[in-house]
């Protein structure tokens, strides 16, 4: 009976090295707010001749609102003729605007490749892939979300959202898409009311940048 016993509590003894790597794990895991991360909204739609990257100006940390007034789109590229937006770490989205900005200047201001590239060192380099955001970037022609992951994700119905309200925004920006009385900003800005009534991280005070497209 003691033999079993003893057995028996081999068989449910965890290694010490197994359960320090669990925890480690775990730690890891729950360290990841997603309301530090991705406390924000950005939405861009594309419309009748225009993009619009619209952001709130929020600023969180945990479940204290800090500022409300912050700029979270800008206009990047030799001719400021690309629009970013970022959800997350502000640090970490500055660091990746600027690797964004070396990359366009290497690939003679070509979007897509350089998001290509930014994604892969994203995903790849040692530093770089510690940092915490989303990005949002489009110029004339097109559009993508980039992320850690190593994602590089383009529009499918002409509206794309990130961040703690982006599902918000998207799917309110997705339904008035199809009224043709309604520009891109007056989609974008109903959206984004909708997001600033339903997410606790955003807020109604927006900034917003508009480009001509194809």
């Amino acid at each position: 009976q003691n033999t079993m016993l003893a057995k028996s509590k081999l068989l449910i003894r965890i290694p010490t090295t197994y359960k320090n790597s669990l925890n480690k794990c775990m730690h890891n895991s729950f360290a990841k707010d997603p309301s530090k991360r991705y406390g924000t909204t950005i939405l861009c739609v594309r419309k009748n001749g225009k993009i619009v990257m619209m952001s709130d100006g929020q600023v969180s940390q945990g479940n204290m609102m800090v500022k409300g007034n912050a700029k979270k789109v800008w206009r990047v590229g030799k001719d400021k003729d690309i629009l970013v937006g970022f959800a997350g770490a502000t640090a970490d989205a500055f660091t990746l605007m600027d690797s964004l900005e070396r990359k366009l200047e290497e690939n003679s201001n070509q979007l897509m490749r350089s998001c290509v590239e930014l994604a892969k060192d994203w995903r790849t380099n040692k530093y770089l892939r510690r940092l915490e955001a989303v990005l949002l970037v489009a110029d004339s022609k097109v559009s993508y979300e980039l992320t850690g992951d190593g994602d590089v994700l383009d529009f499918q119905y002409n509206c794309m959202g990130v961040g703690s309200g982006g599902a918000y925004a998207l799917s309110a920006a997705r339904a008035l898409m199809g009224i043709d009385s309604l520009s891109a900003e007056e989609v974008a800005r109903k959206s984004m009311s909708v997001a600033s009534e339903m997410c606790i991280f955003t807020n109604s005070n927006y900034t917003f940048e508009i480009l001509d497209c194809e």
